[in-house]
């Protein structure tokens, strides 16, 4: 396992909200699921690419269990009326040698506030400090908030197959 699985991090919000960055741990399952319930149908399907408010037991394992070698998991967590809760989450999945796709989401009350930023400047660093040379993901055309977070960290289009998203690509140094 690499560094990633204790990673940890504290950050500001736009609105000054304190937010922790840190490794997704096998205890957070519920509050997962909880932050999926508190995420609207349209955020979900712009993660997703499919209605999607439900996992199966073989999703939720994927989900959860991860190495933080070839699949790497962070969490943003904030303090909501009183308690701390998961206001979204990124991972990145190798799927050849130094190539990963990665993908994140907020929870739809959290959105707005440089969340998604923070969250792909930390997914960024881990992949970087674990050698990958290159980082994709695809998007859905009419996901303009997160396509401009892609943009700002120079994430460019690049051809594929589907014609239904848009795939972008970062090359690390």
């Amino acid at each position: 396992m690499t560094k990633a699985i204790n990673y940890s991090a504290r950050e500001l919000l736009r609105d000054g909200s304190q937010v922790e960055i840190r490794a997704l741990r096998q205890e957070d399952e519920a509050a997962m699921l909880a932050a999926i319930e508190r995420t609207s149908a349209q955020s979900l399907q712009r993660r997703f690419f499919a209605m999607k408010r439900h996992f199966s037991e073989k999703e939720r394992t994927f989900f959860m269990k991860v190495d933080f070698r070839s699949h790497v998991a962070i969490v943003a967590l904030v303090e909501d009326a009183g308690r701390k809760v998961i206001a979204g989450g990124g991972r990145y999945i190798v799927f050849e040698h130094g190539r990963a796709e990665m993908a994140f989401v907020v929870v739809d009350a959290w959105q707005g506030r440089g969340l998604g930023s923070i969250l792909m400047r930390h997914l960024i660093k881990l992949a970087s400090d674990a050698g990958l040379q290159e980082l994709t993901a695809d998007v859905l055309p009419e996901n303009a908030a997160t396509r401009n977070v892609f943009d700002k960290f120079g994430f460019t289009p690049a051809a594929h197959q589907d014609p239904q998203t848009l795939h972008l690509v970062l090359k690390l140094s």
